[in-house]
């Protein structure tokens, strides 16, 4: 009709239709979320979860255990830092404890052989790790001749572990202590994990995409602990009564296994951070 007002568009406003600030924050996440479970499934998390866990028990844990029996710290070793990971005490963390022999039993039982071959079995794990980062960052894999970097990355994983079961001799039974263990924990983690991203993907993938997938994956392992002090402690200590040390063996190489899942879905997450539009990305339509 001539001289009537044009119908009124009835969609709702930008910040009447649930994308305001916390709408916007709420529906990125759940697009994150989206896409870390369907990469997961399509780079088959579980089964490389699991092939992560096989490598360390067989080759990374026993070179820890080498290494750690021969440095001259007070702890017990690589027994501390799995300990420490799971969030054991008292009965279910001698249960873990009693896995491994005592530094003198270990010295004097290694051979130059066995050592070399552990470090050569060892660079396999980071040649899975670099595969699935490459998978998730969907980038071409790396040259033959780019086996450094997996050296270097075993080397700095060793490095890392070290460290942290370091941080629990100094001081001990002191307010200083937890704060440096944390500190070794948590940040040493973040720049572990960021610089083992950058060393594996080389300069395919500059720096500052790499962190949020490090700080994820640290947040995750934390995560993992709140779970395995609730839920592993208490079945490490009945299965050790039922099973003896297979049952103990079981639960941590569960515990691996949700190691290699907290590992992958951090870079996963990272990924997904990355390619999710933020709002002022979005724009309004």
């Amino acid at each position: 009709m001539i001289g009537s007002s044009p119908p009124l568009d009835d969609r709702p406003l930008p910040e009447q239709d649930g994308r305001g600030p916390s709408g916007g924050l709420r529906h990125r996440l759940a697009e994150v979320a989206r896409e870390v479970w369907q990469r997961g499934r399509e780079i088959e998390l579980l089964h490389r979860a699991m092939a992560f866990a096989a490598l360390c028990f067989v080759t990374v844990v026993p070179l820890l255990v080498v290494i750690a029996a021969a440095s001259p710290t007070s702890g017990s070793g690589i027994a501390d830092w799995m300990i420490d990971g799971l969030g054991l005490s008292g009965r279910s963390a001698a249960a873990v404890d009693e896995l491994f022999a005592s530094r003198r039993e270990v010295v004097s039982t290694t051979t130059g052989l066995s050592l070399a071959a552990l470090a050569v079995f060892g660079v396999s794990l980071m040649a899975a790790v670099q595969n699935a980062y490459e998978r998730i960052w969907r980038v071409p894999p790396g040259a033959w001749h780019t086996v450094w970097r997996q050296v270097v990355g075993l080397g700095g994983l060793i490095g890392y572990v070290l460290v942290a079961e370091w941080s629990g001799v100094p001081w001990r039974h002191t307010g200083a202590q937890p704060t440096l263990r944390v500190a070794a924990t948590l940040v040493g983690g973040v720049l572990f994990f960021w610089w083992l991203q950058r060393l594996l993907l080389g300069s395919r993938m500059p720096w500052r995409t790499l962190l949020p997938g490090a700080v994820a994956t640290v947040l995750a392992l934390v995560g993992l602990r709140v779970f395995s002090r609730l839920a592993f402690a208490p079945l490490i200590v009945s299965n050790a009564v039922s099973y003896g040390v297979i049952g103990t063996v079981l639960v941590v190489q569960s515990w691996l296994i949700g190691v290699g899942y907290c590992v992958y879905a951090g870079a996963l997450t990272g990924h997904a951070l990355h390619r999710a539009p933020t709002p002022r990305r979005r724009g309004l339509r």
